[in-house]
């Protein structure tokens, strides 16, 4: 099976408010894939449809080849979950906390141990395996977090926003880790607000705005043809910031605002003596 997750027309409400507006995607076998959008864009929403915390209101979604309506039990078994919320326990150790967990997915407690103990190894906690939680940096407790998502050896693991609030080396560790599990336990979907982020990850990245599919491709790809091969940043008292976003019009460049701060998207002109030509 090379698709393991397709969405058709994919819809969300919460009462009358639409926060996922028929969205149609798939992620295929053994890539990277990041959902990209700044805050209340739906990234959350969308990602937990798609791990079975929230059923869609409309649409279809297949998971593994499985019915997200009718065979949630057989995906949750199949997949981890590393969501914002770490969601660890607190009165117990990082290797109770694997163990714990491992019970949900009726894990021999043997077995469940010697799993637990690799994943400590795996992500740099074994001096922690037998110190509280509350004792952890909060780069700690998401290395932990990611640990107890892989717990099961699951076909497909789903990260809510893995890096935000955590200093830049915990960010980058993740990074690296990320690049090289997806080699070794399958595929990834995660959602992000850092372009960096889905960048230095993911193979193939959706961009999406309130609850809307705006672009779909390769990092690069998105970047050369929405954002520009160059960005000029440049910051503006909200009294001037109507002067300057006019001259932008005028010089019809295209530019994002956001707070003060406003970037500028240059495209590099194309050499008319390369075009056509085979590289």
């Amino acid at each position: 099976m090379n698709t393991v997750l397709e969405m058709k027309g994919l819809i969300k409400k919460y009462g009358d408010k639409v926060v996922v507006d028929g969205i149609s995607l798939e992620v295929k076998k053994g890539e990277c894939f990041g959902i990209l959008g700044p805050n209340g864009a739906g990234k959350s929403s969308l990602m937990k449809m798609m791990y079975g915390s929230s059923l869609p209101t409309d649409g279809e979604l297949y998971v593994l080849g499985l019915n997200s309506r009718q065979s949630l039990r057989e995906i949750k078994a199949r997949i981890g979950v590393v969501p914002q919320e770490d969601g660890l326990d607190q009165e117990f150790t990082a290797l109770e906390n694997l163990q714990i967990f491992a019970r949900f997915h009726e894990i021999d407690s043997r077995i469940a141990t010697q799993r637990a103990t690799e994943l400590l190894q795996l992500m740099k906690l074994e001096e922690y395996s037998d110190r509280y939680v509350n004792v952890m940096s909060g780069g700690m407790k998401r290395r932990l977090a990611i640990a107890r998502s892989m717990i099961n050896h699951p076909d497909l693991i789903f990260l809510d926003e893995p890096t935000t609030g955590l200093d830049p080396q915990a960010r980058h560790w993740i990074w690296e880790f990320l690049g090289r599990i997806k080699v070794e336990m399958g595929t990834l979907i995660m959602t992000t607000h850092y372009m960096e982020e889905a960048e230095k990850v993911c193979d193939r990245i959706a961009i999406i705005d309130q609850g809307k599919l705006l672009a779909l491709g390769s990092p690069r790809e998105l970047i050369l043809e929405k954002i520009g091969t160059e960005v000029i940043e440049f910051e503006a008292e909200s009294k001037d910031l109507p002067y300057y976003l006019q001259r932008l019009k005028e010089n019809k460049l295209d530019y994002q605002v956001l707070g003060k701060t406003v970037g500028v998207h240059l495209h590099k002109e194309k050499n008319p003596e390369q075009e056509g030509r085979k590289v």
